[in-house]
């Protein structure tokens, strides 16, 4: 196989991830560009020095708007996969079969004895391993959410405490902005978003369809098919 073909599978077997991280890296390049001009705004407007590109990306304006982000994803990604271990929609794709509730049998999950030649190792294994790797996707994503929720307070104490200097008030600890409003209002108006976006993607799935994608059932399923992907 030619250097050309195998670029070219590589590029159509993880299209997917290359795609939607292109878009992420563009959309925080054009996220930067608005919030420096935002923040150098507010600065003119205070009779305050504008900062830099370098100034802006490595302070703490821009850091807690985009861990802001981060957590509350990753706690929807973290509460999903491990509420549908057990939480079901009839007629949904995003569930699991009505008869299939909890972590299911080895057999099915094709661990231990039932592993097939190309299971990963530790499908194999038995002891820890096996019961760290069965869960490590829902716990990675949980460790993704507990640092950017932590990294978010701590940005958002600087942050927050930037703008209380400017204004001659006392600053923050950060204990203190863990339980202000700001930085409930900040997590809340973004936890719920997110709740809203997995309520409505599980009920809308049992009546709406799109043609070839893996999140809908088949354009011709009944309503109550539960499970099944197109």
């Amino acid at each position: 196989m030619s250097r050309t073909d195998r670029a070219g599978r590589f590029l159509r077997d993880n299209s997917l991830t290359l795609a939607f991280g292109a878009a992420f890296l563009l959309t925080l390049v054009g996220q930067a560009a608005a919030g420096l001009a935002e923040v150098n705004n507010e600065l003119v407007a205070a009779d305050l020095q504008p900062v830099g590109v370098a100034g802006y990306l490595t302070g703490s304006d821009f850091a807690v708007d985009v861990t802001e982000n981060w957590q509350s994803e990753y706690l929807q990604f973290f509460l999903y996969i491990f509420g549908t271990v057990w939480l079901l929609q009839r007629g949904s794709p995003e569930s699991k079969s009505l008869d299939r509730p909890g972590t299911e049998s080895d057999r099915e999950q094709k661990v231990g004895a039932h592993a097939t030649a190309d299971s990963p190792s530790w499908a194999r294994a038995a002891g820890l391993r096996r019961t760290l790797y069965s869960r490590s996707l829902g716990t990675v994503m949980a460790l993704f959410f507990v640092g950017s929720w932590f990294a978010q307070s701590i940005t958002g104490t600087a942050s927050f405490n930037a703008g209380r200097l400017r204004d001659l008030q006392a600053p923050f600890t950060w204990w203190d902005y863990v339980l202000s409003a700001d930085f409930w209002n900040r997590t809340l108006q973004n936890w719920q978003s997110e709740l809203l976006a997995v309520a409505s993607m599980a009920i809308l799935s049992v009546y709406l369809r799109q043609r070839g994608s893996p999140e809908s059932k088949p354009v011709g399923a009944a309503h109550t098919s539960t499970g099944v992907e197109g």
